[in-house]
């Protein structure tokens, strides 16, 4: 996994999002698109505390990309997001053909711990993005950006 000066600066974005999240009473994820010229396409941070569950800010990017990128601006765009794609947004992800994903934490980071922590587990598996979503080239975990995020996650599952 090669990791550059661009995927940190974008990685660091989404950690900065996911914070926000968590400020504003959601779970702490956040995700940035960028097109494949390093252009910022879109952002956006979990919103679940709506009632919604499903508002991940990874399907929220895809839905975006769906309306807003032909399908070749799709595949060269990558996702930079804090935490791993559950099932839904790693589908979501495939079925709009976009590109790479660069994550700071892991599903199973994120799992164990949660789990260390006494928090009760998702109601839906988590599932690595390869395991639902096989042709999208994903890097991550990527330090010390996780580091950043399993903190967010503890003051999360202080509250």
């Amino acid at each position: 996994m090669t990791i550059s000066d661009d995927d940190t600066r974008h990685i660091a974005r989404a950690v900065q999002l996911a914070a926000q999240a968590l400020d504003a009473g959601d779970e702490p994820f956040g995700s940035v698109l960028v097109a494949a010229d390093g252009t910022v396409l879109a952002e956006d941070r979990n919103r679940v505390g709506s009632g919604d569950d499903t508002m991940h800010p990874e399907f929220e990017l895809a839905r975006w990309a769906a309306r807003n990128l032909d399908l070749d601006a799709r595949a060269s765009a990558v996702v930079y997001t804090s935490g791993e794609h559950c099932p839904m947004c790693s589908a979501a992800h495939a079925w709009v053909g976009l590109g790479r994903i660069v994550y700071a934490a892991s599903a199973e980071q994120i799992g164990g711990w949660r789990a260390s922590w006494g928090v009760a587990p998702s109601v839906v598996s988590a599932l690595p993005i390869g395991a639902v979503a096989p042709g999208i080239p994903v890097d991550g975990p990527v330090a010390p950006f996780d580091d950043d995020v399993r903190a967010l996650l503890q003051r999360a599952a202080g509250r």
